[in-house]
This record gives structure tokens, C-alpha cells and sequence, in this order.
């Protein structure tokens, strides 16, 4: 968390949180949720400057309910997340990146949804991968010990066991099927702060 941020927290401490504002879609991209945005549940716009999103980066924080929030100064601002708290990106130097910037040096879970999203979790973090990697990430899907075919996965995805594996730096991880929504429950993390806080 920014210095600045910490200082601005202890000399207003009683600010409001502000709920519905901010979202994060499932690739990763910081979304600015206006009025209309929110009554007709829109993503909303991008937000594009580098600055300011590197500043969400750096201070997006969890509560012990499990919300995402950004501390904005003495102000927290719940995240609506469309998909997983983190998003995953392939990076060619660093291997899975976090939207935030982390590298996942390590992987202690995989699943896969019922429509064939990855989900990682390494650690504190539980990441869907940009759908924009799954080419790349695919190639980490092992049947056997061997690369699994597209027609292999169609199969697992019918009847899943737990013969197909993730490799990521050299190791291999069972991966299991999972709805996106049982993750939530199990991790857990909060979709829409907003409606689980009224």
C-alpha cells in the first residue's frame, strides 16, 4: 500500500466506502462503472491511464468478508469483479503474470469450468486466466504426462478425472472441474460487494 495512502487513512478515518463504482473484467482491465453503467449492469469503460491504474494496482486489498476493494486515499472503493479476484496473463520472461503486476512463481491448484476457463491459484491469489492466453495455457494441459489434444479436453470435460494435469515450472497439477461460482464459495471472494452489503 502507497505511503500516501496509509497517511491519508489515519487523518480521515471515518470515510464512507464507496460501492459500484469500479469494476474488474475478466481480463483484467479496471473498468470506471458510472450511473448508467450500473443501473443497466454494464462493465463500463476502461480505464486508461497508465498512472492511475498502476495506483489501483498498488493498493487493491481484500476485507476479511472477502470483498476487493481499492483504497483510494482514506476511501475504500469495492470492486465489482466479473470474473476472479486476479486475472492471469502470459508473459514471456516471467511466465504468469497477475493484472497487478505479480509473477505466480508457483501454482498450488488448477481448475477448469464447465466452458473450459483456467482458474490458478497460487497462494492468497486465485486468478482466471485472460481468455486472450488460453492458446498459450493450453499447451500447459497435460493428459498422461503427454500434451492434451483439443478432442482429450472435449472428453475430460464430459466425464473429468484426474488424469489431466497444468504444468507450470516443472511441476505437474491435477486439475479438477469447477463452476465459477462454487470457487467463490469455497476461496471465498464476493462477486458484487455492492449486493452483499444491503
Amino acid at each position: 500500500m502507497d505511503k500516501q495512502v496509509q497517511l491519508a487513512m489515519a487523518k480521515w478515518p471515518n470515510v464512507p466506502h464507496c460501492y459500484g463504482w469500479l469494476g474488474l473484467d475478466a481480463r483484467g482491465c479496471w473498468r470506471m462503472r458510472d450511473q448508467r453503467a450500473q443501473e443497466l449492469g454494464l462493465l463500463g469503460s476502461k480505464i486508461a491511464n497508465i498512472t492511475l491504474r498502476g495506483f489501483i494496482d498498488r493498493n487493491y486489498l481484500a476485507d476479511e468478508q472477502g470483498r476487493y476493494f481499492f483504497q483510494n486515499g482514506p476511501q475504500r472503493v469495492y470492486v465489482e469483479l466479473e470474473a476472479t479476484p486476479y486475472i492471469a496473463h502470459s508473459d514471456p520472461q516471467s511466465g504468469w503474470v497477475l493484472h497487478i503486476g505479480v509473477a505466480l512463481t508457483s501454482c498450488d491448484a488448477v481448475w477448469m469450468t464447465p466452458d473450459g476457463k483456467l482458474i490458478l491459484r497460487s497462494g492468497e491469489y486465485l486468478a482466471q486466466i485472460d481468455d486472450r492466453d488460453m492458446a498459450s495455457a493450453m499447451t500447459q494441459v497435460c493428459l498422461h504426462g503427454q500434451a492434451a489434444s483439443d478432442e482429450q479436453v472435449l472428453d475430460w470435460l464430459e466425464n473429468p478425472n484426474d488424469s489431466m494435469t497444468f504444468l507450470m515450472n516443472g511441476h505437474a497439477v491435477p486439475i479438477k472441474m469447477s463452476k465459477l461460482e462454487s470457487l467463490a464459495q469455497a476461496h471465498p471472494y464476493i462477486k458484487s460487494p455492492y449486493t452483499n452489503s444491503i
